[in-house]
């Protein structure tokens, strides 16, 4: 029997769960990391909590005589998937990355993209973006006079946004951030897939003058992109980061079928 173990946590990693799962030849493992505190559970056996970065990892590989290794994590956990790349490498443990394609802007987008959260907060706090769309906004001026900012880059990120001069943070995220949470940001627990609809009213009831958010890919929160696009509201969006070297890449659950099963 090969033994497989999934890195997972999203909507990718929980499809290549249930289409391995009914194979006989397979004894197929998800691994949640355990930061959401209610996740969507994958069909099949499931570990939570961390290894203990890449050694840790190597460690579970071996113990449990791992024979493929899938990491199909969200494309912004960095540390994981490098744990994986030195954990495959340390172990002779052959390792796919299962990503979703990013997003591409098109036609009527206004988007900024930059290379990490630290930029998307400076290029906030330059308030060149939102300017025009706040003399277009309807409705009295903010009384600190800065722009409405509506944040989906996670609750982690939070930090990074609150010292913005003038921004107010409509935040959205699927767990609430670590308090305090300072008196300019309204927090959204909210969890997809959204509504066109539903983000165009969120972006009226709040006035808001620019979306903040990761090039997270797939459709389940691509509706407030389209709400944005038809709200005329300017996007920075944040660049995923580079994948590790020799890290062997695929897009569809499809081929990673095919990868484990070959």
């Amino acid at each position: 029997m090969r033994r497989i173990l999934i890195l997972g946590g999203t909507a990718e990693a929980r499809a290549l769960a249930a289409e391995l799962a009914p194979d006989p030849r397979l004894r197929v493992v998800s691994s949640l990391a355990g930061r959401v505190s209610r996740p969507r559970l994958p069909v099949g056996e499931v570990r939570e909590g961390g290894f203990g970065g890449p050694d840790g990892l190597a460690a579970w590989l071996v113990r449990e005589r791992v024979d493929r290794l899938v990491d199909a994590t969200h494309p912004f956990a960095e540390r994981m998937t490098a744990s994986a790349v030195v954990a495959g490498a340390a172990t002779g443990v052959p390792l796919l990355v299962l990503r979703r394609p990013g997003w591409r802007e098109g036609p009527g987008d206004a988007w900024q993209r930059t290379g990490s959260l630290q930029a998307a907060a400076a290029l906030l706090a330059g308030g060149r973006w939102p300017a025009a769309r706040r003399a277009e906004r309807a409705g009295p001026p903010d009384a600190a006079g800065g722009c409405r900012v509506f944040l989906t880059t996670g609750r982690r990120s939070l930090p990074l946004f609150t010292g913005v001069p003038g921004a107010w943070l409509l935040a959205r995220s699927v767990d609430p951030p670590e308090p305090p949470v300072p008196p300019n940001v309204h927090v959204l627990l909210d969890r997809g897939p959204y509504t066109v609809a539903g983000e165009l009213a969120l972006i009226r009831e709040h006035r808001l003058d620019v979306l903040v958010t990761k090039d997270s890919g797939g459709p389940m929160t691509t509706a407030k992109l389209v709400a944005a696009r038809e709200a005329g509201l300017p996007v920075i969006m944040v660049d995923r980061p580079p994948l590790p070297a020799g890290a062997r890449l695929v897009d569809t659950v499809a081929a990673a079928v095919s990868w484990v099963q070959g």
